[in-house]
């Protein structure tokens, strides 16, 4: 037990390590984002909004690309990147070592369940410790969490699970809103290649969010969801990109179309059946 705790304390401290930070951040900004900045054109909005905030805090944002995490970082003041550790889905990017040691250099990640494996085994194997999150943040350690869980497949902004709100909200903590405009475009997920010919990206920071007395996770969630949808369509309606509503208005009348399709095609199949049957 008491190696296990040694073992535990050792891995924390990683995340807050000063030689880890500066071998971090070195890696950042002399290699990822020169090469992500020169490989898009990207344009950074409300810095100003950070000016005040201090450590722990968590950031979250829309999540429609592998870009994502990246821009955010690369976006922030030094001062605030500093020791932000990534959330990364467990059964995604430590599932094989050369995955996880990239993660580990670039993002100061750590795993986080998505629920797709239960096995205790499996997310021992994979470093998985539960409330592993809860833990950076009363040591301080910023957190970057993507509450959709997962990439957006089309583009749209998925619901937000309350995990990152109930954090908040137990850990006393701001909520950093922040909004990705044009990732998914630049780079979605059935995409192979990198993105070509500089496609333009626009990283929204918005004011630090705070639970508001008596307010639950459902509720704090979904205001902080609202927010991004607010930071990303203000910023796209400007620009000229799709908006988030967009996105879903798209998904809406595909998922109408498909639905007709089908009840089409069952009522084709039924009334075949009839003719049969005389």
């Amino acid at each position: 037990m008491a190696r296990d705790k040694g073992a535990d304390r050792d891995e924390r401290e990683r995340y807050s390590s000063r030689v880890g930070a500066t071998t971090r951040q070195a890696a950042q900004m002399l290699l990822l984002k020169p090469y992500l900045w020169r490989m898009l054109r990207v344009h950074v909005h409300g810095a100003a909004n950070v000016d005040a905030l201090e450590a722990p805090f968590v950031v979250f944002s829309n999540h429609s690309s592998h870009l994502d995490a990246p821009l955010i970082l690369g976006a922030l003041p030094h001062r605030l990147s500093r020791y932000v550790a990534t959330g990364a889905a467990a059964d995604t990017f430590y599932d094989k070592w050369w995955k996880t040691g990239p993660m580990s250099l670039f993002f100061n990640s750590f795993p986080v369940d998505r629920g797709k494996d239960r096995s205790d085994k499996q997310a021992n194997k994979r470093g998985q410790k539960r409330g592993m999150s809860a833990t950076l943040l009363a040591d301080g350690i910023p957190l970057l969490i993507f509450p959709e869980g997962t990439r957006s497949r089309t583009g749209a902004m998925a619901p937000f699970k309350p995990g990152v709100a109930a954090l908040c909200i137990s850990r006393g903590v701001p909520a950093l809103p922040m909004a990705l405009v044009g990732a998914y475009d630049a780079w979605p997920s059935q995409q192979k290649h990198l993105p070509r010919g500089r496609p333009q990206v626009h990283v929204v920071i918005g004011r630090p969010m705070y639970p508001l007395p008596g307010e639950i996770a459902h509720e704090f969630s979904e205001r902080m969801r609202r927010q991004v949808l607010e930071l990303h369509d203000s910023t796209a309606r400007a620009y000229g990109a799709k908006t988030l509503a967009e996105y879903a208005r798209v998904v809406a009348i595909e998922k109408s179309t498909k639905n007709e399709i089908t009840a089409l095609a069952e009522d084709a199949r039924q009334r075949a059946h009839k003719q049969e049957d005389r």
